[in-house]
């Protein structure tokens, strides 16, 4: 009676002379420098360059395993603006990063003319305009807070300065004054009055 157990399985020849014959028992490891020895021979025996390229983008296993990043949900913006005018690059550079996390839209500005000249363009669409009082311009966040009172009421105005505080007469009505050093707090909190807050009626 004749054996029927199953054959065991025997890969075929190699057709390359050089190359010894593949098992499936052989670890990853070892397949991998079979698969880098035959792309090399078939570099050197002039694959075209561009098959060539194709090869190189095939991502490796530990490359297809590893988890996509997570991406966070963008905020979702309401096309209104945020004026931080600061003439310091860092403290700048960190206030519009902060409202850059709310729904406002944020253009820094180095001086008060510069805020000005963005004021005429869109002040229709600024929410809020957060100035140092101390800036290098001709203009002066003071002067810079009277001229938004007066011509944009409906913008929130919120001055700062290391400095002492301006008499309360000078600032015009409803213009805010915060000291500095400020709290990211305070910047998200004026951020989040300018946006929740009904605008002053317009005279």
């Amino acid at each position: 009676m004749k054996d029927r157990s199953p054959t065991p399985f025997k890969a075929a020849p190699a057709k390359r002379s050089g190359h010894d014959t593949l098992a499936p028992s052989l670890a990853l490891d070892q397949i991998g420098e079979a698969l880098a020895s035959f792309y090399d021979d078939l570099i050197a025996e002039g694959i075209p360059e561009n098959l060539a390229a194709l090869v190189r983008q095939v991502p490796s296993p530990d490359a297809a395993s590893e988890p996509e990043p997570v991406v966070s949900a963008p905020v979702r913006k309401s096309g209104r603006l945020a004026l931080v005018v600061e003439d310091d690059a860092s403290t700048q550079g960190l206030a519009v990063a902060l409202l850059d996390e709310t729904e406002l839209d944020t253009i820094g500005c180095n001086s008060a003319e510069e805020a000005l000249a963005v004021m005429r363009d869109r002040g229709g669409d600024v929410a809020l305009v957060f100035a140092d009082i101390q800036l290098s311009g001709v203009m002066d966040g003071l002067q810079l807070a009277r001229a938004v009172a007066m011509l944009w009421p409906t913008a929130r105005m919120v001055v700062t300065s290391g400095r002492r505080a301006p008499r309360p007469d000078a600032l015009p009505e409803r213009v805010v004054f915060i000291p500095k050093p400020w709290r990211p707090q305070d910047v998200l909190v004026e951020a989040e009055h300018a946006t929740s807050n009904p605008p002053p009626a317009v005279p």
